[in-house]
This record gives structure tokens, sequence and C-alpha cells, in this order.
């Protein structure tokens, strides 16, 4: 690990971290240095066992439960964080809710309603509880992982395309905020990248999108946590309010 990726000293917060996407940032921050806190809400056994499976590494961090949603339990969330690992210095977004594909007829306000708080309220809520401390160090990473949906503006996926659209802009807005105290706010914009919650997904869907990613594969887990690595790490300090899309150059053209 060269000196300006390693994370040794630092504490990240990965949400939604016990399974896919999350657990691959988690596990790769965790080897960059950091000590994680591992975030989860619904799954205990699927957070247990995936904690003790990055332990077993040899990493450190611990297990946390907690709505992301919820002021309170964020409040506390941070709290315990700070109390058993040391304070927050790496924040990232992740946890998700269900992302059904449906024509806007067959949406209703609560639905879009989740996604908002998920993808708005969540870091609203989770960098009004770290930022005082990354403000007081001059240092800090909050990053955002949005999604390239966006970018190529899908359709039939208008609560979560609106909803990363919020973000993405929440994200560009916070980033000239907080610049002053040395505190960067990025995004990694996935492509599809197949993990657990995939599982029962249509082959014909995967081999469809599959024949459009310009690099004629589908991206890896490790390759979402590589480039969170890199935002969190020394190596970005001049990097912010950027958007990074991990999806094989599908958002190229």
């Amino acid at each position: 690990m060269t000196p300006d990726f390693d994370l040794s000293g630092r504490v990240a917060l990965v949400t939604g971290s016990s399974k896919g996407l999350g657990r691959a940032m988690a596990t790769a921050l965790g080897r960059a240095g950091a000590k994680v806190a591992f975030n989860y809400q619904n799954d205990r056994a699927a957070a247990e066992r995936a904690f003790e499976e990055y332990r077993a590494e040899g990493l450190e961090g611990g297990l946390f439960r907690a709505n992301v949603v919820d002021a309170d339990e964020v409040r506390h969330l941070c709290r315990d964080v700070a109390n058993v690992l040391g304070p927050i210095d790496i924040v990232v977004v992740n946890a998700t809710p269900a992302q059904p594909l449906k024509p806007i007829e067959h949406y209703d306000w609560d639905f879009y309603q989740e996604m908002l708080d998920f993808f708005v309220k969540s870091p609203f809520l989770l960098a009004r509880a770290t930022l005082p401390h990354m403000k007081s160090v001059r240092r800090g990473r909050i990053i955002n992982i949005t999604s390239e949906v966006f970018a190529r503006g899908v359709g039939n996926f208008s609560a979560y395309v609106a909803a990363k659209g919020a973000q993405t802009g929440w994200t560009r807005s916070m980033a000239t905020e907080v610049a002053p105290w040395q505190v960067t706010v990025n995004a990694v914009a996935p492509g599809w990248i197949p993990v657990e919650r995939h599982a029962g997904d249509a082959q014909e869907d995967k081999d469809a999108y599959e024949r459009l990613i310009p690099m004629g594969k589908f991206g890896l887990p490790e390759d979402v946590g590589g480039a969170v690595v890199y935002l969190a790490s020394d190596a970005a300090r001049f990097v912010t309010g950027q958007t990074i899309h991990v999806n094989g150059g599908m958002t190229v053209h």
C-alpha cells in the first residue's frame, strides 16, 4: 500500500455493508488500513457472517445495527462507532431499499418518499452527525454511492432515478460548502454489477445489459471498492464534487 492510499488510523462507516457492493467496499477500506464500521438494519445473520469473514482477514472494525433514515438511530450509530472505533473520518452512504422497475402509474408517493429518505435524508443525517469532527480536524470524506441510472435516464425507474439525481445534486452542493475545511464530498456511480439481490433477475435481462457494456463484461464489486478507496485516500485530497462512474464505459456515449 503506497502512502497516499494507506488509510491506517482512519475510521470508516459504510452503511448497508452486510451484503453486495457495501460489503465489498467495507472490505476494501479495511484492507487499505481503515477501521471499518459495518452497518445493517434487518438481516443480522448475514451481517454477522460478513463481519466474521472480514475479521478472519485480520482486519479491524465493528458491527453496528441502525436504520440510517431515522435521525435518532443515525445519531446513536455515529456515537457508538466513535466510542468503539474512534471518530468517523470516512462515510460511505450505500444503504438502499428494493428498487423495482415500474411505470409511473404503478408507483405511489410513499415509494417515492422511501427513495428520497434513503438517498437524500440519509446522507443529510450522516453528514450532520459526522461533520463536526471532520471540520475540527480539517479532514474528512463523504462518499455517496449513486448510480449510472441518473446519467442514462433509465425509464420505468422514475422514483429511483429522481432520488439518485437529488443525491448527485446534494453531493455537488455539499462539496462546495465544506471544501474550506478540507472535507471532500464525492460520489461513485456503479452500473449494474450483479450481487446477491440480483440472483432472481432474468438471465436474458443480464445478457442484454452485458451486450451494451463497451468493455464487454460485467464489473465486479471489487471494482467499486477500488474507487471508494481512492476517494477516501489522500490521493484524492484535491478531488471533490465529482462522480466516478464504475460501469465499463456505459455512460461515455
